[in-house]
């Protein structure tokens, strides 16, 4: 009896090929390329990383599949509903969204991750003026 869910395990993804641009020495020429660009082309990838990034995402579409199998197709489509509608709250442009309709929706709000303890907004580097971002959303500057 298969009830079409996604697969929790993990599949291996390596890249065959790093695609390294080497310099005069053999190494990454990172003057021109950035440090970024050689992280992403030296780093390999553990089998778990695409499993665990998309965990989330995995969660959500098996248990709509499973709502959908247990209660049709109207349950899964209100839910998708209330989280477009949710994800539409508006903000002024300079005040970070904290998204709290959605994290209730999704059952986020009862998790505490290092996204919750590193990311606070008293932490957070960059301060704008609140006028020239808002005349800069409007299209005035």
């Amino acid at each position: 009896m298969s009830f079409g869910l996604p697969s929790l395990k993990a599949k291996p993804t390596q890249a065959p090929d790093y695609g390294f641009h080497e310099g005069d020495f053999g190494v990454p020429d990172l003057m021109t390329s950035g440090l970024a660009s050689a992280k992403s082309t030296v780093e390999n990838v553990h089998a778990l990383q695409p499993s665990e990034q998309n965990y989330r995402q995995n969660i959500h579409g098996m248990n709509m599949s499973i709502l959908r199998n247990n209660q049709g197709l109207h349950a899964p489509l209100r839910i998708a509903m209330e989280l477009k509608s949710a994800k539409k709250v508006g903000h002024l442009p300079f005040l970070k969204s904290h998204n709290v309709m959605h994290d209730s929706l999704t059952g986020r709000d009862l998790e505490i991750g290092p996204e919750d303890l590193f990311n606070t907004g008293e932490f957070l580097e960059v301060s704008r003026q609140p006028h020239s971002v808002v005349e800069r959303s409007l299209g005035i500057l």
